[in-house]
Parts: C-alpha cells; structure tokens; sequence
C-alpha cells in the first residue's frame, strides 16, 4: 500500500518496532480524560492518575451527590499542588437517560426465555420479573418487536452483567419484554437503552442545569459534556445557559454522541460545539458494531478538519481485570491515537459497586457512564494510562505528518485567515528546521488550538497571557480558563504567563515571557542547548513566526 493511502510513514523499519519507549515530562501528545469516583477519590490514587498521563478530570452526575464530587474535587487540588501536574474539570451531565431503579440495591437474576416487566412505579421494588424504571413514556414509544438494552454504562457489553430484552407487549403504561440472555444485575441504578428510538426528553433537564448553577459555578468547570446530544439545538440552549452564569461563558461545550438522531445531525452538531464525545458503547446499541468504526472514522476526520477535540471512549476494557489489553484493544488504541489523540478512559471511577469507563468516559477504577460495573485497581488504572501514553508515543514515531498536513491546508482552501496562514507556516517551518518545541504567545488560546490542528510532531507549549478585565466593580485577570482548556487538545501544553505581563505588551516583555517560557521546557527536558525553536507571536499589529536557535 502507498503512502498517499495511510496517514503511515513507508517504510517502517522493522528494527525500530524493538526500540524501547522512551518517557519524558511530557508522554505522549495524547489526551486521556478520567473519571473520578469511589475507588479514585483519595489524593494518592488521584496523583496516580496525573502521574500516568490524565489531563482532565471527569465528574459524572449521573450518580453520586454534590458532597460527594466537591470532596473528590479537592482532592484533586491537592494531588495537582503535590505532582505540579495540570487538570482540567468537566462535568458529565445526566441528560435524557432512563435508568432501571433498584433502592434495594438486592442484585437481581435474569433468566433467559423468562419475561420481565419494565414498569414506571418507582416504589416498586425491582424483582427478576419486574423492573421499575423512571421514565413513564416508555410505552408510548416502544412497540412489538423493539429492542431494549439493560445494563451498569455498557461498559463492557459482557452477557453476565448486562441483558438484551425484546419488547413482546405493551399494557397500558408497563412495557412486558422476553429476556434474550441469563444477566445478574447489581448496584442501586443500571441505564436503559432503546435502540433508534426517540426519547422526548430535554437534553439539559432541570436536575442538570441545578448542577450547573450550583457545583458548576463553585468549581468554574472547564468543559460541560452534553449527553445524548441530537441536535445543533441542544447544543445552542446549554451555552445559553450557561452565558447567564457568569464565568460560565468560557466553560467549553463537548457534544457527546450517543444514538442515531446525534449521528443524523453530526455536521451541525459539530459546527456549534467546542469539541466532540464519541460514545462508542451506546453507539453500539443503536448502530451494527460493524458500523461504529465507520462513524468514528468520519466523525473524527471532521473534526480534525475543523480543528475541534475528538474524544472517543470504551477503550482496553478488558483491563477491568487485567494488567495487559488484548490485542484487539492495542490495536485499536493505536488506531484511534492515529485518528484522534484524545481517550476517556474509564478506569477510574468507582462506584461503591464499581463500574468502569464507559462509552465516553475515562480513568477510574470504576466508572461508570452508561450502564455497567468494571472494576479496575488502582494499579490497573494507572498502567492502562501508561499504555494510552507508550501507544501514543509509538504510533507518533510513523504517523505521516506531511500528507496530513496537506490534507489538512487543502481542507480549509484559500484564502486563508491571516490566523489560520499564521497557525500553518509555524508548523510547516517548525518541521522544515526540526525544532524540537513551538512556543506560541496567545491569550484567548485560539492561535495554539489552530497550531495544535497541523498535528506538530514536536510539542507546542502554549503560553497564556493574561488579559485585565473589570465588570465595573472589580478588576481580574483572564488566562485561566484557557489554559486548562488546552489540557484536552492533543500536543498543547500550556503555562500561563505572570499577569503582570499583559496582553498588550512590549517586545521588552515579549522577550522576559520568552525566556521564562525557554527555561521551563528546558526543565522539561524538552529545550537543549543548539535546539532550534519556532516562536508564534503577535508584535504589535503584526504576527510573527520566528525560528531561534539556542546557544549553550
């Protein structure tokens, strides 16, 4: 096969497939979002966590309370003082899930070729034949013959803790279903999935924008991932809403795909929000699993046409139980690093009874996301982040950077902005000389984003400089936000600037922020001395690519 078909550089030298993996302070240009639960709140498990490679944290709504997640917040803030370690925060909204209900938390045994009745009376209590659910328009819009997927976040798919029902009949507002495989289910929640049915239910709830406004606003979450988005819509009413929070307005907005309707409408969806989830285990409800690469492949080649994070999830799930993946997983997770560069690893959360990372979610020895209980060790959690990073860094060393980056400048045509021409002639410059780092002063992020959208086979470490804001009654700094914001784009490493150098500054600061920006990544060990550096920065009204080259 040639080249111009593989974003792979031909030949690989076979000699180098035994060269080890080399780690540096910066592991891989790859970005891996954990979940944060039960089994990874301590600040040990957590520092793990940072240590192996996770960037941003996730707080997933769908279980647990405020209390519980601001207390594993601070932990966090402890861990990222104690590594020196950046996170990010995201929070998971709940959205239009329906859930199975079971306040006993008693498990509960399916038998095959047995029926089951899913019914909306949530004091019930949930028996082998009887399943309350909390959703009382089910049997409106399911008929003979539908679908139905029952499970603790689809972790796995594995047929002994989750099950497949057949809808068989439909009686007032109870839904009678023939079990299709034995199942224990176990915990007090397990989500439940009708495949390619509308589920008439807000995208943002009410319980979501409580969260929102109240956790949300205490913590000045980086990013909000939108469950079950469906339309361009969903995605305009929760920045909105969020617009009225006041620090909020910067809080980037990640779509998460879940179903058909959301795949229906990928390119409009796409086109109104700051980044992309590929749910890849409910997608494989809805859709043939045969078909979820396919949709992955075109959803993650539109984003990095666009310049946008694509985060795909359900990755090594087999590492629930075990210290090595399958084949099938390191393929695959080198694949994706190939594609896309960004993981939700789910092996970290926990819930008391465990459950892993699911279709979009990352580290936690247990997390659970869509329906289902993996349970990862601590140990596990932290070699499966080393693994994302070692694959990452190995598929880095053959991806065919050149015919991307053409790829990538025929997409956005010509003319090009004057940011966007900017952005690529630092890239193309940067692999001319090999330099070995680009550094880009930027102060909304945007500049370093669109470097970061070349894929750079060397870093680029993104300084953020403050800008002075007032709303009339008190004066702050900006540069926060859009540094941590940088922590889930693939190969941008940011550092915010001292405040008291302004945006508007002179070529005498310009200069103090460099060498402050130099003797960092030479700590890093990512500047030598005799290394050459691509500097991307504004000098007046005017943007410059400069190329240094370092003395001793």
């Amino acid at each position: 096969m040639h080249s111009n078909h593989l974003l792979l550089e031909e030949p690989i030298r076979m000699a180098s497939i035994l060269e080890s993996s080399k780690s540096t302070f910066f592991p891989a240009m790859s970005r891996i979002v954990g979940t944060l639960g039960i089994n990874s709140q301590s600040v040990e498990t957590i520092s793990a966590c940072l240590k192996a490679g996770m960037s941003v944290a996730r707080f997933d709504f769908s279980w647990g309370d405020a209390e519980f997640h601001q207390k594993t917040l601070e932990n966090l803030k402890i861990a990222i003082k104690s590594t020196k370690k950046l996170c990010a925060v995201m929070l998971d909204t709940v959205g239009p899930e329906l859930q199975v209900v079971n306040k006993s938390e008693r498990p509960v045994s399916l038998q095959e070729e047995t029926l089951v009745v899913l019914t909306p009376d949530q004091d019930k209590e949930a028996t082998s034949n009887l399943l309350p659910i909390n959703f009382s328009g089910l049997s409106k819009v399911v008929k003979k013959g539908d679908t139905i997927f029952i499970g603790q976040y689809l972790f796995t798919g594995s047929e002994t803790t989750s099950v497949w029902l057949e809808v068989t009949e439909v009686n007032g507002e109870e839904v009678v279903c023939l079990i299709k495989n034995s199942a224990t289910l176990s915990g007090p929640l397990y989500t439940l999935h009708v495949s390619q049915i509308r589920i008439d239910l807000p995208t943002l709830t009410d319980k979501d924008k409580e969260v929102i406004s109240t956790w949300g606003i205490r913590n000045n979450i980086d990013f909000l991932s939108l469950s079950y988005t469906r339309h361009a819509e969903d995605v305009r009413h929760a920045r909105e809403f969020l617009s009225k929070l006041g620090d909020l307005n910067q809080t980037q907005i990640f779509a998460k795909i879940e179903n058909v309707e959301g795949l229906n409408h990928f390119d409009e969806i796409l086109q109104e929000a700051d980044g992309i989830i590929l749910s890849r285990g409910n997608l494989g409800i809805d859709l043939p699993p045969e078909k979820v690469f396919l949709f992955q492949k075109a959803a993650v080649y539109k984003c990095n046409m666009a310049g946008k994070p694509a985060v795909v999830t359900r990755v090594v799930d087999s590492m629930t139980d075990n210290l090595r993946p399958t084949r099938a997983e390191a393929t695959d997770v080198a694949n994706a690093i190939l594609d896309v560069e960004v993981f939700m690893d789910m092996q970290f959360q926990t819930y008391c009874w465990s459950s892993m990372i699911l279709p979009s979610y990352y580290l936690s020895p247990h997390c659970g996301l869509i329906f289902h209980v993996l349970m990862y060790t601590l140990s596990n959690s932290c070699y499966s982040f080393k693994l994302l990073s070692v694959s990452s860094f190995s598929a880095e060393k053959v991806f065919n950077q050149d015919l991307y980056f053409k790829r990538a400048v025929k997409y956005v045509g010509e003319p090009m902005t004057h940011l966007e021409s900017i952005a690529s002639s630092a890239v193309r410059a940067a692999i001319k000389v090999k330099a070995s780092v680009i550094i880009c002063f930027t102060s909304s992020g945007r500049a370093a984003r669109l470097i970061a959208k070349y894929r750079p086979t060397m870093p680029v470490l993104s300084v953020v400089i403050p800008r002075v804001k007032t709303n009339q009654l008190r004066w702050k700094f900006s540069g926060a936000f859009e540094a941590r914001q940088s922590l889930i784009v693939r190969g941008l490493f940011p550092m915010l600037a001292d405040p008291r150098h302004p945006a508007e500054s002179t070529g005498a600061t310009n200069e103090s922020i460099l060498k402050v920006a130099l003797d960092y990544g030479k700590s890093s060990g990512v500047i030598k001395s005799h290394d050459r550096l691509v500097i991307c920065q504004k000098i007046g009204d005017a943007s410059v690519v400069k190329i240094i080259e370092l003395e001793d």
